[in-house]
């Protein structure tokens, strides 16, 4: 199987699954609108100056985009679980082509989620500048890495049963310590966000709140963990090989 035929398959049965798509793009705009539909009036929310659909817009965007790229662990748990990692592993693939599809697979996903949530929030009236709206998505895109390698580090250590779990769970706690929910800008708490990659893909989505992106601490912070996590995801790889 040549990275052409594996990258065109791949995506042909990740967007066949009508009810991973269905979680995986619905429910962030479900929630979405059950959230900021009720206070689609609301001009000033909690004294922030900002309208309530802009505000939420801008936390689900990167809670979706989050899970969307995490939900390739998933993938790769029930292909493991069937066998199908190791058909593949007696093909020409190469590990750097498995591993850059399961890449482009998490970022069409959550590419997909982000354009639901921006049309979402223009249904609801965000109007921002097209500068503020590309400047947002970039450099989402770019703190999309180390959940990228977390996926994937998921997918080839946990199975079909605990991935669900475990994914649920990491997903809750990053957004809640990211800030998705609410800013933690204060104590032991802002202190350990800082350090986590949630809290700088969230800083990321709230350029169109008018920030001014990361500092140069955050990009050392999310080098380190887009670092760390892929050397984790090719090793648990490595061993998941060496135990077929």
């Amino acid at each position: 199987m040549n990275a052409a035929t594996y990258i065109r398959y791949e995506l042909k049965r990740t967007f066949r699954t009508r009810r991973f798509i269905l979680l995986a793009f619905g429910f962030p705009v479900v929630l979405y609108f059950l959230i900021a539909g009720p206070n689609r009036g609301e001009d000033n929310l909690g004294g922030t100056g900002l309208s309530a659909p802009l505000y939420f817009m801008i936390g689900l965007v990167s809670f979706g985009a989050m899970n969307a790229m995490l939900s390739a662990g998933a993938r790769i748990a029930g292909e493991r679980q069937v066998g199908w990692n190791r058909q593949l592993r007696i093909t020409p693939l190469s590990p750097r082509t498995y591993f850059r599809t399961k890449v482009l697979t998490g970022y069409v996903m959550a590419i997909g989620t982000m354009a639901l949530m921006y049309s979402s929030g223009a249904i609801l009236g965000v109007r921002l500048p097209a500068g503020e709206w590309a400047h947002m998505t970039w450099l989402i895109l770019i703190g999309l890495i180390p959940f990228a390698a977390l996926g994937i580090l998921f997918g080839h250590l946990l199975s079909v049963d605990a991935i669900g779990p475990a994914m649920g769970g990491t997903t809750a706690l990053l957004s809640f310590l990211g800030g998705v929910w609410f800013p933690i800008q204060h104590g032991a708490l802002h202190v350990i966000a800082e350090l986590l990659p949630s809290f700088w893909l969230v800083q990321a989505s709230r350029v169109a709140l008018g920030g001014s992106g990361w500092t140069a601490n955050g990009w050392l912070i999310m080098g380190a963990w887009s670092v760390l996590l892929a050397a984790g995801a090719m090793a648990a790889y490595r061993r998941d090989t060496g135990k077929a």
